[in-house]
């Protein structure tokens, strides 16, 4: 037997020992484990190094053994809230929050997102206006600020804020940067030395343990949350990088959503900043300090749920979120997301809601930024234009926001892209807001976004070519594993 013979005879060993793990072992859902097996029959030889960084689940109850974390600074508002919610003795005192008690117990419930009053909220959807308004407040800050993004670049933008946190680092003020490898590779921790000689500290989400190396990389902090003083918190889609700024010759102006938040609100933000610091930086931990938690006035009207989802829970928080908004809809559902690839529960509670009678309307970009999960989107926006939604394609830009908004009533805004990966191996936190004026905000901005946006109807859906069809396909069939 000459030597290719032998080695195709092992490489069959290994695939079949693969396919055995992913089908037996790890128990990977009907989609997810076609979608794996394809890859390691179609490229057996790259397919085992995509397997074993991008595909396996044996690490993950030893990467993500965190039960038990106590939830720094809410967590007798926890306990007392389900107490309270169980016996029906919790006061809501809005009829628009009591409606949705079941959303708010199952939150609550599988998530210990307690429930939140008295909020003010910004709704920033320009880059630059949001920015402004950020790095105002760090300049106004005066205990301590936690900045947490998954990409940080080191352009202008990016070389701002940091001189901006040097110096609020230099007046004595608790200052922690965290930041996603994955998100942020381009920038290495010399760059934030000045803000750490100013006794600033900066930690990493996952680093690698080896150069080049990094089996944690397919798990990855999404999120963007920004706390300062304990009084204002920051949530949504920007990432720190010129980009979002509209400065890219590719994308063209950034259309996203973010979110300012005074009130009650902040404390579960700055307890899940806590908790994703304490992951990343071991060594320096932040204990409970009343500081990092003051009081808070009744600055406006809006209830809020700050709720978070990853790879660390058996639950798929976020996404049940969302389903669970669209079948309370009784009238409209908007949609945003740069990227629709929803898995066969939240593609039937769309399919659901569109046949049922309700405005569905969902709004994609003109362009990707990832080609494969672009056409997958497509090939999905294609079933749900089949029980009737209407689809608008963006062109003022690239549209990058995450929201959802039933009834004008109750919408969802925060760092959950509607795909796969947010919801089984990103790290992501959203708010889930109960509030009329809000919800009626981000509605007026979807329309004015309709402005600048093409219907896509069925009758052209069906018309596109043979070769767009063809890329479909494939996505697709990759969409479980994107």
């Amino acid at each position: 037997m000459d030597w290719y013979s032998v080695a195709v005879m092992i490489l069959f060993i290994f695939n079949f020992i693969f396919a055995a793990v992913i089908i037996f072992i790890e128990r990977k859902d009907a989609t997810s484990t076609w979608a794996w097996l394809m890859i390691l029959f179609l490229v057996p030889y790259l397919g085992f190094i995509i397997y074993l960084f991008l595909g396996q689940n044996l690490t993950r109850r030893r990467l993500f053994n965190w039960e038990g974390v106590q939830k720094i600074g809410i967590v007798d508002r926890i306990s007392e809230q389900m107490i309270q919610l169980k016996d029906r003795s919790f006061s809501f005192n809005h009829e628009n929050i009591d409606r949705y008690r079941d959303l708010i117990y199952m939150h609550l419930a599988n998530n210990d997102a307690v429930l939140t009053k008295g909020n003010a909220i910004d709704i920033f959807h320009d880059g630059q206006e949001k920015f402004d308004q950020l790095i105002e407040d760090i300049r106004k800050a005066k205990h301590h600020i936690h900045l947490q993004y998954y990409i940080f670049r080191n352009d202008q933008l990016g070389k701002q804020i940091i001189h901006e946190l040097t110096l609020k680092a230099k007046e004595g003020l608790n200052v922690r940067v965290l930041y996603d490898e994955l998100g942020s590779r381009k920038i290495r921790r010399k760059h934030f030395k000045s803000i750490t000689d100013a006794g600033g500290q900066v930690g990493v989400f996952f680093p690698s343990k080896f150069p080049l190396i990094n089996i944690r990389l397919n798990y990855r902090n999404h999120r963007k949350i920004v706390v300062i003083d304990g009084e204002i918190g920051y949530v949504g889609g920007f990432n720190i990088g010129d980009e979002y700024l509209g400065k890219s010759s590719k994308f063209g102006y950034w259309r996203d959503t973010h979110l300012r938040i005074r009130g009650e609100a902040v404390d579960p933000m700055q307890t899940r900043f806590i908790l994703d610091w304490n992951q990343a930086s071991k060594s320096k931990t932040i204990q409970y300090d009343p500081a990092y938690f003051p009081d808070k006035k009744h600055l406006g009207n809006a209830a809020v749920q700050m709720v978070s989802s990853g790879p660390d829970s058996s639950h798929e928080q976020i996404k049940n979120g969302y389903i669970k908004l669209l079948f309370e809809a009784e009238k409209t559902i908007y949609i945003q997301t740069p990227y629709f690839i929803p898995d066969k529960s939240l593609m039937d509670a769309v399919q659901i809601a569109s046949l049922s009678g309700k405005d569905v309307r969902i709004m994609i970009p003109n362009k990707p930024d990832h080609p494969f999960v672009y056409w997958a989107t497509f090939s999905h926006i294609g079933q749900a234009l089949e029980t009737g939604a209407r689809v608008f394609i963006y062109e003022g830009g690239f549209i990058h926001s995450k929201n959802v908004v039933i009834d004008e009533k109750i919408c969802s805004v925060g760092t959950a892209n509607i795909d796969m990966r947010s919801f089984k191996l990103n790290f992501e936190i959203n708010a889930f807001i109960y509030d009329e004026e809000t919800s009626k905000t981000v509605v007026r901005d979807f329309e004015i976004d309709m402005e600048q946006s093409v219907e896509l109807t069925l009758a052209m859906y069906k018309r596109r070519s043979k070769y767009i069809r063809f890329k479909e396909s494939i996505s697709r069939l990759l969409s479980p594993v994107l």
